[in-house]
């Protein structure tokens, strides 16, 4: 949340006329009831038990966000990121390369 705030994520977000599904990390971030740009889950408490259809979205939030996981599950598995110290548009067309080999290999 704090590289978030710094970054102005939300603004460039709105900017954008985009929005971003989010982990229960980024509760509080937007605050903006009326036109939220970051949608997260509900949470429950022990007095406060989650609706059905609060848990139907909570399931939606996370079909959605399962790909982006698994992603960044694959990108923390390819040791030669740690050690990637180059211009961020060649980093792009690095990790773009190392995906098409990861479905290669995948979908064998």
């Amino acid at each position: 949340m704090t590289a978030a705030r710094h970054d102005y994520v939300l603004a460039h977000l709105r900017a954008a006329g985009l929005g971003a599904l989010a982990d229960l990390g980024f509760r509080g971030l937007d605050n903006d009831v009326r036109n939220p740009v970051i949608v997260t889950g509900f949470t429950a408490s022990r007095t406060h038990k989650l609706t059905p259809g609060q848990k139907t979205a909570n399931r939606v939030l996370a079909v959605g966000r399962a790909p982006v996981e698994h992603g960044f599950a694959h990108l923390k598995n390819w040791r030669i990121l740690t050690k990637l110290r180059a211009d961020p548009v060649r980093t792009t067309y690095l990790l773009r390369a190392l995906l098409v080999l990861t479905n290669l290999e995948i979908n064998r």
